[in-house]
């Protein structure tokens, strides 16, 4: 298993993507250096807490000319975000919470307007067929020389870890270059690689990340529950089970790539479900900023199509529909949750009742354990404790839950859940 920094057993994000958190982008008026956005951030950083995230996981913040992917320059803040000063602020700020800060790191490919490097910095090969984004040569020492520095520079500033962008389609090498060399110098540092498809344990290893996001369950949770298809997640939380055992994946119900998940799921009522999914598995969890308040927002393939799942928000608190109030006190809940059963980090989960509809698993570390029921049908689903080896147990949550009740028959709602403890 990789050994990550020993803090992250204990880590939940709270992500956020600083352009557009701020109004920075799109902007039809580009803010001005002097506006110092940034530190509209630390207003919400007490907001966070309240959450019960442990970190602040940023997106892009270096210099760009547009949606933070097509860096300048790395060792710049960007002038739409504000300066050096603020970053040094918001770092502060966030720590005297109690607050980790993760950075996004973009090393697969920069803007064209990077300048100041020599041809053979590029591959000439342009990002997924974006032909403002350059891609870099990763087998350039030079390059490899570069990225260490820029993530030791702002390390050394307070960050305590990277995102490494698109690292999927980054040479593995090229990660395996560089990586040590920044521990050897921030030994406490984490690094979560973005992967999509293929062998992410294998990937992991190759590249030493730390981590890698959880793409595959993140599908499953959604699809699963819009098709009806208990199976698709379970397989996928096999598949969880055996990474964990190498590594603690990065988990998500959304993020600043994707359709939020209230707008992705066809029933209002499964939002809870998805949660508590994410939230009672093994993993390192990250909340995407606004999923905890209800958001709704559409992803589309077009230029401009990220905006609706990348808004600027206000000043706090935000004003919240009867929905919204739900879905954030359901966070705090599970959150909650975790928080007094850290063990969680580590979970793996067994099926103890699975058909299309109905899915009651075993969430367990070592002689610590949780059952948790999920029902997506139209009618209730009974279940003899009993009958799937487990012992009399006390609900933790639920919808409709009688609190703290000890049971041996649970009776789950429509579309409902449970989870239950030890006595």
């Amino acid at each position: 298993m990789v050994s990550a920094p020993s803090w992250v057993e204990h880590a939940i994000w709270w992500q956020v993507y600083p352009l557009g958190f701020v109004g920075a982008f799109p902007s039809s008026e580009p803010p001005q250096p002097d506006q110092h956005r940034l530190r509209r951030l630390v207003d919400w950083l007490d907001h966070a807490i309240t959450l019960g995230a442990s970190g602040i996981a940023l997106g892009p913040i270096f210099a760009s000319r547009t949606h933070g992917y097509d860096t300048t320059d790395h060792y710049r803040i960007d002038p739409r975000l504000g300066d050096d000063a603020d970053f040094d602020h918001l770092v502060a700020e966030a720590h005297r919470r109690g607050l980790r800060v993760l950075l996004d790191g973009v090393f697969n490919h920069v803007g064209a307007d990077f300048a100041g490097h020599p041809p053979d910095w590029f591959s000439g090969d342009t990002f997924e067929g974006h032909a403002e984004l350059r891609t870099l040569n990763h087998d350039n020492p030079e390059v490899v020389d570069y990225t260490v520095d820029v993530m030791a520079h702002w390390l050394g500033r307070g960050a305590d870890g990277w995102r490494l962008d698109a690292a999927y389609i980054v040479p593995e090498h090229f990660w395996a270059s560089t990586l040590p060399r920044v521990r050897e110098r921030f030994p406490d540092a984490w690094f979560v690689g973005e992967l999509i498809h293929g062998d992410y344990a294998a990937v992991v290893e190759a590249a030493k990340f730390d981590s890698a996001t959880q793409y595959e369950l993140w599908k499953a949770i959604w699809s699963g529950l819009n098709d009806g298809n208990f199976f698709e997640l379970d397989w996928a939380l096999q598949r969880h089970n055996a990474f964990l055992t190498r590594f603690a994946p990065l988990t998500f119900v959304g993020n600043h790539d994707v359709t939020r998940i209230a707008s992705k799921l066809e029933r209002p009522e499964h939002v809870a479900q998805a949660l508590v999914i994410q939230l009672t598995v093994g993993g390192v969890p990250s909340v995407y900023a606004g999923d905890e308040l209800g958001f709704r927002g559409v992803k589309e393939e077009r230029y401009g199509g990220d905006d609706a799942v990348r808004p600027e928000f206000g000043s706090p608190p935000t004003e919240l529909d009867a929905f919204g109030a739900d879905v954030w006190a359901l966070h705090q809940f599970l959150i909650g949750l975790r928080r007094r059963h850290p063990w969680l980090h580590s979970a793996s989960t067994t099926a103890l009742r699975l058909d299309n509809r109905h899915y009651v698993y075993e969430t367990r570390s070592g002689d610590d354990a949780l059952l948790v029921a999920l029902n997506i049908d139209d009618e209730p689903l009974r279940l003899t404790l009993a009958d799937v080896g487990a012992p009399p147990g006390r609900v933790l949550g639920g919808s409709a839950a009688p609190p703290r009740e000890v049971v041996d028959t649970l009776v789950v709602e429509p579309h409902g859940w449970r989870i239950v403890g030890p006595v």
